[in-house]
């Protein structure tokens, strides 16, 4: 008799933790709103721990800063560091890319084609925080096959505010191409191992991205 459990449940401080993230990135809670622990213990129905908690995990993340004399707030996102976080996401998905196509194999080109096919069915569902965890799993099978995982590491770090840029600009009416589109192309130079391409692609993808999101933060 097998007793393992294959897949843990989730935990309540974890789904406490995903509805607020959620709540934060798609604009629930908007930037500079207080976090008041009684109020977040009636809507999501944990204790003050829980709450305490996630609060935590959220400071962790860039979500939440902690204010003397007023407690926590929701983090607030202006240029100056969305421009950074966007230098940043060039680098390490310029190199990421460029390694995925050299380490591809057809094992690992299926896999790509089932997140991407997964991703479009997401848009087509127009589910941010479920398009959003969708999406980052197709770019950390991206670094996964690129070998990158301590660069994987700092987009970890950074992925609650990278998650908040994505909802923020994703069905922006500002946009040339959709972002599906975007990332279609850079998954289509992967396939097609043509590195230049990808690493091009990845470059039009966030300078489109990172104009919109200074026009929304940067008046």
């Amino acid at each position: 008799m097998n007793l393992k459990i294959e897949q843990p449940p989730i935990t309540l401080r974890e789904m406490a933790l995903t509805n607020l993230r959620n709540a934060i990135i798609t604009g629930y809670f908007p930037a500079g709103k207080r976090l008041v622990e009684r109020v977040l213990c009636e809507e999501l129905g944990v204790s003050r721990t829980v709450v305490r908690e996630a609060i935590r995990y959220l400071e962790a993340e860039g979500l939440v800063e902690i204010i003397p004399n007023k407690g926590p707030i929701v983090s607030v996102l202006n240029w100056q560091i969305a421009e950074q976080i966007y230098d940043i996401r060039l680098l390490l998905e310029q190199s990421a890319v460029v390694d995925c196509t050299k380490n591809l194999d057809l094992q690992n080109s299926q896999i790509l084609q089932q997140h991407l096919e997964q991703l479009h069915q997401a848009f087509e569902q127009n589910n941010i925080p479920h398009l959003l965890a969708v999406s980052r799993e197709l770019y950390h099978q991206i670094f996964t096959i690129a070998q990158h995982d301590i660069a994987w590491e700092v987009v970890e770090r950074l992925n609650g505010r990278i998650s908040r840029l994505r909802a923020m600009t994703i069905n922006s009416t500002r946009r040339e191409i959709s972002g599906y589109e975007r990332i279609c192309r850079i998954m289509e130079a992967i396939l097609a191992h043509d590195p230049e391409s990808a690493k091009q692609a990845v470059t039009d993808h966030l300078a489109e991205a990172s104009a919109i999101a200074k026009q929304i933060l940067n008046p």
